[in-house]
């Protein structure tokens, strides 16, 4: 009898331990402590309510306005794309994201700041922008825990309180051929690295020049040019005009200001304005000027003598004179030689018609 039922006893044993191994492998619920936690948000932003059961080793947005593959990951627009405004004026931009699946939208600004929210889009307002090197970030949380971002560019600018215009280290009038420096001084102007400075001689633009300073706040600075005035120059006037050039975002008439004018005064002389050889007709009066500024004194010489000119000239007022100048830039001597022509044309008219009466009454004799 044990015999037989010795079969039915392993087939109990062998039943019982299929059972027990079963109940072995099969996992128990998964403790608190090891669910996968949340990706953690920045800490530049509010605490939100992350989404659950999220791996996190989903890749974090991230973005930068001058690439178009992190555009193509970041779908964050504003509108206006980028700001120019005057200091103490106000400013709004509305940033929007066009895509589900961001959780918040948000702003990170120096000034005013607003309160993150879940809609599609969110406008930053300031009545009075009063921080020159202000930074203002539109950002968004992806569902997914990750952050995507766009920097807003802001340009905030103030016109010169004032533009003027001097002769460097010098003062009263200048000399010709001589060397000079203009100074333009541009009084507390923002930013200046977009400042653009042209000097005037009249209405012709001398030079055009450009500040190198990367300062966002007011400053004042000088910008130079050198001259050489001539006698030409003697009366004109010179200026300078400051611009800011604030780019298609800026005021459709960008601010321009103009300096007060300089009236220049330029010494020169004495020079002499007839040739050196001058030719008079009998009974004409004898001119040849000399200039200067100021106005030279002069006394003509012929044969050692001081003399007049004629007022009526005659063949005894040819030949050669020497002309002394004393003016500001010191004296100067110039020699000219005067040839007085015949009334009718040449000095030798008069042989030329008695030839011409001769040969006429030879011709008649021959006849």
């Amino acid at each position: 009898m044990f015999v037989c039922h010795r079969p039915i006893t392993l087939l109990l044993l062998r039943l019982f331990g299929s059972v027990a191994s079963l109940a072995i492998h099969t996992p128990a619920p998964p403790l608190p402590s090891q669910i996968f936690p949340a990706s953690t948000f920045p800490s530049n932003v509010p605490s939100f309510p992350a989404s659950p059961g999220v791996p996190p080793s989903v890749p974090p947005f991230s973005s930068s306005t001058t690439e178009s593959t992190t555009r193509a990951r970041c779908p964050l627009t504003t509108s206006p794309s980028s700001v120019v405004v005057r200091f103490e004026d106000p400013v709004t931009v509305n940033c929007s994201v066009p895509e589900t699946g961001f959780s918040l939208l948000g702003w990170e600004v120096s000034l005013e700041a607003p309160q993150p929210t879940m809609n599609r889009f969110l406008v930053w307002s300031v009545n009075s922008v009063t921080d020159w090197k202000i930074n203002s970030t539109c950002y968004a949380l992806s569902d997914h825990g990750g952050q995507c971002s766009i920097k807003l560019p802001i340009i905030v600018y103030k016109p010169p309180d004032n533009v003027s215009i001097s002769l460097g280290n010098h003062c009263g009038p200048m000399l010709e051929a001589h060397r000079y420096t203009l100074h333009c001084e541009v009084q507390r102007v923002a930013p200046v690295g977009r400042l653009t400075v042209t000097f005037y001689k009249g209405q012709t633009a001398l030079r055009q020049l450009r500040s190198n300073n990367t300062e966002k706040e007011p400053v004042t600075e000088v910008f130079t040019v050198d001259i050489v005035p001539s006698k030409e120059d003697d009366g004109v006037q010179y200026w300078c005009e400051a611009t800011l050039e604030l780019g298609p975002e800026g005021p459709r008439r960008p601010p321009v200001m103009m300096s007060q004018k300089l009236n220049a005064s330029v010494h020169f002389g004495p020079q002499l304005i007839c040739p050196g050889k001058l030719q008079v007709r009998e009974g004409e009066r004898l001119l040849c000027d000399v200039t200067g500024n100021p106005q030279p004194s002069v006394i003509w010489y012929r044969d050692g003598q001081a003399v007049a000119l004629p007022t009526h000239s005659s063949r005894n007022h040819a030949g050669k004179y020497i002309v002394w100048t004393k003016g500001h830039l010191g004296q100067k001597n110039f020699t000219v030689e005067v040839e007085v022509l015949g009334s009718f044309g040449t000095s030798n008219s008069c042989n030329r018609c008695f030839l011409s009466a001769v040969l006429v009454i030879q011709m008649i004799t021959w006849l």
